[in-house]
């Protein structure tokens, strides 16, 4: 691998997926604000919605998502502006 081409803050990070508290460890120059403890090391911790470990697509399981109810609440917020 050639030296010096990767930024300073290469690092290991451990990313969480919030809906299911999987965490991996992979290099990144993600920011994190957060830090976690993981088999006894500390890493910088970049938090998730949704990761390999929980995507349908990936998994073969799909959510119902309720995009109806917010579309409806929307048009209904803004129908006043409707000329």
């Amino acid at each position: 691998m050639k030296q010096g081409i990767h930024p300073d803050n290469y690092r290991l990070v451990a990313f969480k997926d919030m809906s299911n508290e999987d965490v991996f460890i992979t290099k990144s120059t993600a920011n994190a604000k957060e830090k976690i403890e993981v088999d006894g090391v500390e890493y910088p911790l970049v938090k998730l919605e949704i990761s390999r470990t929980s995507h349908p697509f990936y998994t073969g399981k799909s959510k119902l998502v309720d995009t109806a109810g917010r579309i409806d609440k929307f048009k209904n917020k803004y129908a006043k502006f409707k000329k």
